[in-house]
């Protein structure tokens, strides 16, 4: 069943065209990659799907909810954002606030959730990815991976209903990039709606049950992840696949 459908996704900056026609469904407990050479529009397209960036055109219906890209009301927005859960490339957390403090955070401000309950919540979530033992550090105190972890712990803690990845390892070490990874996993195999931009072929290969691939503003295959790596039918992934596994 489709949580989340995009018809014609459009989006330009100064410099040209970005997102030129983007199509995509993501089913209910969908886990998607997508990938692409640098450039290609995947981080634009997640950002627009959460209207952290406002696309020129095109509509998306979000659980059985229309939105047009171009006129959504702020309310529609913010209605559409807490059911959503966005992890960044460099994390996004605040300096000042404790790992708690960050992951409750919109529990509390932006949701009314009293204090006590965010904290359960958030010790609970900060459990779930191995850093419940940090909750009253700061993210000074902590290693890339173990922020992101934090980041993904403040996703999980609104029980969205979609988590959008954009990159959660491109910041990096390989070693780190291996806990925030085996994190992502484990999600993805508790059934979390996921779309996932990525560089990590394997990641990709071993635990997408779907693939995008994008290059030039455009979707040019997507498909079941197993068919994708196997048998691409376009020759332009192929040769991506080729210089990139």
């Amino acid at each position: 069943m489709a949580l989340l459908e995009v018809r014609n996704l459009v989006k330009s900056f100064d410099r040209g065209t970005v997102l030129r026609g983007i199509d995509l469904t993501v089913d209910k407990g969908d886990v998607m990659a997508v990938l692409g050479p640098s450039g290609s529009g995947k981080t634009t397209m997640l950002r627009c799907l959460n209207y952290l960036e406002i696309a020129d055109s095109g509509e998306m219906t979000f659980d059985g909810v229309l939105y047009d890209f171009s006129s959504s009301s702020k309310k529609d927005i913010a209605d559409l954002r807490k059911q959503t859960g966005f992890v960044f490339q460099s994390y996004n957390l605040f300096s000042n606030k404790t790992v708690l403090d960050n992951v409750t955070l919109g529990l509390i401000s932006g949701r009314g959730i009293d204090k006590k309950i965010a904290e359960e919540t958030g010790l609970r979530e900060l459990e779930r990815v191995g850093m419940a033992d940090h909750a009253d550090r700061y993210p000074a105190q902590l290693s890339g991976g173990q922020q992101q972890r934090v980041a993904i712990a403040r996703a999980l803690a609104t029980d969205p209903k979609i988590i959008y990845f954009d990159e959660p390892t491109s910041a990096l070490d390989p070693e780190l990039t291996t806990e925030v990874l085996d994190v992502i996993r484990q999600l993805a195999g508790s059934g979390i709606t996921m779309v996932v931009v990525t560089h990590e072929m394997s990641f990709a290969k071993d635990v997408s049950s779907k693939v995008v691939f994008m290059e030039d503003g455009l979707i040019i295959e997507q498909g079941n992840s197993k068919e994708f790596f196997n048998n691409p039918k376009e020759e332009r992934t192929r040769e991506f696949l080729k210089l990139n596994i």
